[in-house]
């Protein structure tokens, strides 16, 4: 199969923004998306946390949700990267969601994404700034445009080093979410003339 030029560019990505730097920037900037998380979710109320923008389309407590399902087996992996070890299992799915993502208060589910951040930090704080020949297989999603001119999305599996996994499992992620969050607010905002929080 032909590899496409997004694929090239997120590898390059991951290379340049991950593997090439030193482990104190790969942290700052794994800490910054956290930051900027956190500081978005801050002043939304579970009223507003609970609301969907769309049909079918998640709330902002559903995407906490995920992120907290998908960063605990990512911060796993991360530490047997650390420890030279390939994870164990098949990638992390693209899009895991509790059977009632509700079913935790809002409050809780903020604190507990806080304290995974605490943990993920904590991680690489511990980690040692040398390669290791161990490699994480990770689903990599991101949207192309077609030849039709249509948008849709593209997966495939893709091998990544520990600082490229770090950067692609908290760094990336976060900041697509943080985009999808930021959509939903605006939404809000547009439908009942409020502002956002």
């Amino acid at each position: 199969m032909t590899e496409r030029e997004e694929q090239v560019r997120l590898r390059e990505y991951l290379r340049d923004k991950g593997d090439a730097l030193p482990l104190p920037e790969v942290r700052a900037r794994v800490a910054a998306s956290f930051e900027a998380m956190e500081a978005l979710l801050g002043p939304v109320t579970a009223e507003r946390a609970a609301e969907r923008p769309w049909p079918g389309e998640w709330s902002i407590h559903e995407v906490v949700d995920h992120l907290l399902l998908t960063h605990a087996p990512s911060l796993s992996e991360l530490r047997d990267l650390l420890a030279n070890r390939r994870p164990a299992g098949p990638p992390i799915p693209a899009g895991l969601q509790s059977a009632d993502p509700f079913a935790t208060p809002w409050g809780e589910v903020r604190a507990a994404l806080v304290t995974q951040h605490a943990e993920v930090l904590r991680a690489l704080d511990g980690a040692r700034d040398a390669p290791t020949d161990a490699r994480a297989p990770v689903i990599a999603v991101i949207n192309v445009r077609e030849a039709d001119g249509r948008q849709a999305p593209l997966h495939w599996v893709e091998e990544i080093a520990w600082k490229a996994y770090a950067v692609f499992a908290f760094r990336l992620h976060t900041l697509d979410h943080i985009t999808q969050v930021k959509k939903i607010l605006g939404a809000a905002r547009a439908r009942a003339g409020r502002p956002a929080g």
